[in-house]
């Protein structure tokens, strides 16, 4: 049997293991031979990793940076730019944003994440997730492909952390091992989770490594 079979949780918190999570709301569901997927931001939330403005101490460098980026992007905020700073250096920064500048010049997108990094890539500012945490600057995860192997010897199925949108962009952010992280990043076009208020950051999808030769695009 194909399917993807997105899963309702409670709202996880840093209080949350998230292996004991997944492994509660996936076991009656999934066997060998099927695929976990988590959000990545979920993940980053259990571990501690979201912060709400009055955690967050934007310097001048910071306030001065975010007034240049895309407004329909993430680091538009001075605290999201300052989260950005912190997780990779000052000096990192200021290239990506220089070099970005470049890019806008000659008409490229994406120059700026290039340089900066895939962990500032990950960065989901004001808005950027569901309630509660909406008003949090919520960074990438730590360690997803250990994370994803500590889910996998738990559960005894493959799993893999997924930052998807509606746009039909995704990105296989951590896995474990043997998984092909570009053949998953196909089967999350469709984002099964959804990017609203649905509350289903798990997603079981069934037999996943035979679906794309059933549908070759990877929907459904």
């Amino acid at each position: 049997m194909n399917g993807k079979i997105p899963i309702r949780t409670h709202i996880i918190t840093e209080k949350d293991d998230i292996v004991e999570v997944v492994y509660h709301y996936t076991k009656d569901i999934a066997e060998p031979g099927d695929l976990i997927s988590i959000a990545e931001s979920v993940v980053a939330i259990s571990q501690g990793r979201a912060y709400l403005p009055e955690q967050i101490k934007p310097g001048l460098l910071a306030r001065i940076l975010c007034k240049f980026t895309d407004r329909k992007g993430s680091l538009t905020s001075p605290y999201g730019m300052q989260c950005a700073i912190n997780e990779v250096g000052w000096f990192r920064i200021l290239i990506a944003a220089i070099v970005g500048g470049i890019g806008k010049l000659l008409g490229r997108k994406g120059w700026f994440f290039i340089i900066a990094g895939r962990q500032v890539a990950l960065i989901d500012d004001f808005a950027g997730t569901m309630p509660p945490y909406h008003r949090h600057v919520v960074l990438g995860p730590k360690d997803p492909d250990k994370v994803c192997d500590m889910i996998k010897e738990k559960t005894g199925v493959d799993a893999v952390i997924i930052d998807a949108n509606d746009l039909h962009k995704a990105d296989c952010v951590g896995a474990s091992k043997g998984v092909d992280k570009k053949y998953v990043e196909k089967l999350f076009l469709d984002n099964p989770s959804g990017n609203s208020e649905q509350q289903t950051p798990i997603v079981v999808i069934k037999n996943y490594k035979n679906i794309l030769s059933v549908v070759p695009d990877g929907r459904e």
